[in-house]
């Protein structure tokens, strides 16, 4: 290594080191402050939630990953229903279905950050199996809003996780994430298919296998998102259209930007702009 990298890097290590104490200094918060922050958003005690986050962007919070898990649980109480997508690939679903993987719901990791791990692990809670986008669930319910995934047509849409967010006017909460991560966005292409410019799924029905906890072999026949859509997929122009509508909340707290969108507003925005002649596509 030479002098100049053994500098940069002894200053990146001071950036952060100074960060982290700038963070706890003057955006300390506890686990009760993101608590009354979401529910001053409006999540209440009932609410079926799903949760996008990233814990990258809990800066000055003062507690452990499973205290936000804990929280989350408290804020919608055993009568809710809080889940959490919990994908195992990084890149796109078709050339992750192309690997010919075997989802196996007890082992396979969930990739979509810090959180969604420890939740899939955490006791009480349900995974969906779905050999692309699986759900972790907890809560009321969590066995019914997780059945027969693997029997839907896409991933996202009719008979998902996802669908039952929307029947049971869910809600959204973003936690240090941007609407880019919107799963939810999924179940409207569904719906909106036929009135879309171009259809975001693919022609080609992929042939896919999951794993239940009892070793069982489950078989799921669906259409998955077509790369060169999702290529162009631009969910940041709903934005302005949800603000136009009165459905973008937003918060922060210490560091942690957040974001609250009922299912509801999120489709009636879509169903909108999609009879104005706008799309999510660039």
């Amino acid at each position: 290594m030479t002098s100049w990298t053994h500098a940069k890097t002894r200053a990146k290590k001071h950036m952060k080191a100074f960060r982290r104490l700038f963070a706890n200094t003057f955006r300390s918060f506890t686990p009760e402050d993101l608590q009354r922050t979401l529910r001053g958003l409006g999540i209440v005690h009932g609410d079926t939630v799903l949760v996008h986050s990233s814990f990258d962007a809990f800066e000055g919070f003062q507690g452990k990953p499973t205290d936000v898990i804990s929280m989350l649980q408290s804020v919608v109480g055993d009568e809710g229903i809080l889940m959490m997508p919990t994908m195992m690939f990084s890149g796109t679903a078709v050339a992750f279905a192309k690997t010919n993987p075997l989802f196996d719901v007890a082992r396979t990791p969930s990739r979509m950050g810090l959180l969604t791990e420890l939740f899939r692990r955490s006791p009480g809670v349900v995974r969906s199996i779905h050999p692309t986008h699986p759900v972790a669930i907890w809560g009321h319910d969590a066995e019914v809003v997780a059945a027969g995934h693997h029997l839907a047509g896409t991933p996202c849409g009719a008979g998902t996780p996802f669908e039952a967010l929307l029947q049971r006017r869910g809600k959204i909460v973003l936690l240090g994430t941007d609407i880019s991560v919107l799963t939810f966005f999924h179940t409207l292409e569904e719906i909106l298919e036929q009135e879309l410019p171009v259809s975001p799924f693919t022609d080609e029905v992929f042939h896919l296998r999951s794993k239940t906890r009892d070793g069982q072999i489950l078989d799921t026949n669906c259409r998955l998102f077509e790369p060169a859509v999702s290529r162009r997929r631009n969910l940041y122009k709903l934005v302005p259209h949800l603000k136009k509508f009165g459905a973008w909340r937003e918060a922060q707290v210490g560091g942690l930007k957040i974001n609250v969108l009922a299912a509801a507003d999120v489709n009636a925005v879509a169903r909108s702009m999609n009879k104005q002649g706008i799309n999510c596509y660039d």
